[in-house]
């Protein structure tokens, strides 16, 4: 029996209602779904990080979801294992006719070309002819911002150089300050949300991935805020007690360690 075939039969085990997991029998599309998304991201660090025996085993987490929904949906009389694997295939085939069709372009360019009017013409398919047809809510907001940004540039609605975004970040900062005086909540997180939406839109001009960068970013600020905190220890204090510019020359030290 092929390995798949046993994760599947251990699915409909822990699914049975005489004998399964209490667990398992109580979840449904919506209850397991934040861990689906979880184990995604747990993918992705294990890729982050270059732990290839961690990734093997994310890998087989991020699969339990896919056969756990699968299961549910055998459950309800939906769909099955099979007919994922099997839309997926004849997705991916449709998708790449250079490879499997009569189409010989084989340049990266045509070949993204072509994936995104066959994917247009999908999402045509199904009703909705929009440009941003088809880009998931549940999406991260910033790499949900990014497509947005990407669509829409795509149909020309767009700035034809960095200088554009960058001048709407900067009035959609001054705007932050204009909301924050009129002391409503609201009318600041709104333009704040405008804000992170402009500096989206400069950093796909810039061709950096958001994400990416703002993860990045968070690690930095982990790795230099452990190294303050390791330094106010070993000078007897705590970060708590010392007065806010004190801990300002300990962050300048780290910094400057870094670089040196």
């Amino acid at each position: 029996m092929a390995e798949i075939d046993n994760l599947l039969e251990l699915m409909r085990a822990l699914r049975n209602p005489d004998g399964g997991c209490p667990w398992d029998l109580e979840q449904d599309f919506a209850s397991i779904a934040p861990y689906t998304i979880e184990e995604a991201y747990e993918v992705a660090d294990a890729i982050s990080r270059g732990d290839m025996p961690d990734l093997e085993n994310e890998l087989g987490d991020l699969l339990l979801q896919v056969v756990f929904h699968a299961q549910m949906a055998t459950e309800a009389g939906l769909f099955d294992f099979d007919d994922v694997a099997r839309g997926i295939t004849d997705k991916m085939r449709r998708r790449h006719p250079h490879v499997f069709g009569d189409d010989d372009a084989r340049t990266a360019g045509k070949v993204a070309g072509n994936w995104e009017r066959i994917k247009a013409d999908e999402r045509a398919g199904k009703g909705d002819d929009s440009a941003l047809a088809g880009i998931a809510l549940a999406l991260p907001a910033l790499k949900r911002a990014e497509k947005l940004g990407k669509r829409a540039a795509r149909v020309g609605f767009d700035w034809p150089d960095p200088l554009g975004p960058a001048e709407k970040l900067h009035e959609e900062l001054d705007e932050i300050a204009d909301a924050a005086r009129t002391g409503v909540a609201e009318a600041v997180d709104e333009e704040v949300g405008d804000a992170l939406f402009a500096l989206v839109n400069l950093a796909r001009h810039h061709g950096v991935d958001p994400e990416a960068a703002l993860e990045r970013a968070n690690r930095k600020f982990e790795r230099r805020f452990r190294d303050l905190e390791s330094a106010v220890t070993a000078k007897g204090a705590s970060v708590e007690a010392l007065p806010l510019d004190a801990l300002e020359e300990v962050w300048r030290s780290v910094k400057d360690a870094e670089s040196r």
